[in-house]
Formats: C-alpha cells, sequence, structure tokens
C-alpha cells in the first residue's frame, strides 16, 4: 500500500449532471444502517417486507433503495436508501423490541462508518488497498466481502451495476478519518473525486 500523505486530499467539489469520473467518494456516515441477528432474523426481516440474500456473503438491493447484506447463516446489514435518507431503517430500528424470538438488533450507526466508492477504477482503487480481488469478474454485483483493507477490518459490498460500479464499505468507525484518507491517497492516482452527500440527491 502506498503510503498516507495529507497533501493528497482531494477537496470535495459540486457535482455536475452528466459528469462522469473515474473514481467517486462520498462518505454515508450519517446514513442509518442497523443489524439483525439469530435464528428468527429472516423471518422477521421478511416479515417487514425485506428480500433477503440466498446465502451468506450476498446482498440485495431493495425496491426502495436500501441494500440487505447477509453477512452469515443468521446475521443481516441493513444499509438505508438515499431515496429518504435511511428514514425507513431509522423507523425499523427504534419499532425493534426484545420478546422471546431469538432476533437481536444489532445497532451500527456508532459501531461502523460507511464510504461509497463509485466509478470504472473503483477495483484498481482497492487493490492499493486491499489484497482480495474486486475486480468485477471475481466480484461481481450482490457480492459482499469481509476483508481487510488499509489494516483494518471492511466490509465491502458491491451494490453497483456493469455500467455503474459502486462498492458501499462499513469499518470500525473510530477508524474513519484514517481509512477515508487511505482511500483517498489511493484514488488519487486515478484523479478521484470527493462528493458531499447531497450530490446523491
Amino acid at each position: 500500500m502506498s503510503s498516507l500523505n495529507t497533501e493528497s486530499y482531494i477537496e470535495p467539489i459540486p457535482f455536475q449532471l452528466g459528469a462522469s469520473y473515474p473514481c467517486v467518494l462520498v462518505e454515508l456516515t450519517e446514513v442509518p444502517r442497523v443489524g439483525f441477528r439469530g435464528q428468527q432474523s429472516a423471518a422477521y426481516l421478511q416479515a417487514r417486507g425485506f428480500t433477503l440474500p440466498d446465502a451468506p456473503n450476498q446482498a440485495v438491493t431493495q425496491a426502495d433503495g436500501s441494500h440487505v447484506a447477509r453477512l452469515s447463516q443468521t446475521e443481516y446489514l441493513i444499509l438505508g436508501s438515499l431515496a429518504d435518507r435511511g428514514e425507513r431503517i431509522a423507523d425499523e430500528e427504534a419499532r425493534w423490541e426484545l420478546d422471546h424470538s431469538a432476533n437481536y438488533l444489532l445497532p451500527r450507526e456508532d459501531s461502523h462508518a460507511w464510504l461509497q466508492l463509485s466509478g470504472i477504477c473503483i477495483a484498481d482503487v482497492m487493490a492499493k488497498l486491499c489484497g482480495v480481488d474486486l475486480r468485477a469478474a471475481a466480484f461481481p454485483p450482490g457480492a459482499v466481502a469481509q476483508t481487510s483493507a488499509a489494516r483494518i477490518n471492511v466490509i465491502v459490498i458491491n451494490v453497483g451495476s456493469k455500467g455503474q460500479p459502486a462498492f458501499q464499505i462499513l469499518f470500525d468507525r473510530a477508524s474513519l478519518a484514517y481509512f477515508k484518507d487511505a482511500v483517498l491517497d489511493a484514488m488519487a492516482e486515478f484523479d478521484g473525486q470527493v462528493l458531499g452527500i447531497e450530490a446523491l440527491d
């Protein structure tokens, strides 16, 4: 991995409709996200209207733009939609109550930071940080990787398409500044840009 260089920080730019960049980074840490774990979590989430992945390390984008990633046989991570700024997911977290069913809430807003990396060069950017092959042939849309990047544990979710590659990256919130700098350093070679979340409206 290349060394971090604070001078390579890329200033956020205003979004231009129709503009295309090799790679774009957007911080989504303030958008709600939540986890559920337990033998009855799948039934609970399906009853709440979510479509679930068939197997671990897969993800499904919902009709409202939220994403459900299956991290193990019984654990799910749900990322809020940008369309409603995660309101549905925040409501799901608020309405959950502990009962006798094996379905346990895993709050993720305080534990996990969230970045979106999009553009045609994102696999090349991540190759500078991560030993796992995240090129489309090995890591297609709907795939989830739980791995290490820039020496910290990360969850990478491919929510893009062939024409619009996009990774959602979750990691320890305490490492946000460090990991964001590492991604920015890796992006510099590809003329990457940083956008504010408002650009995704």
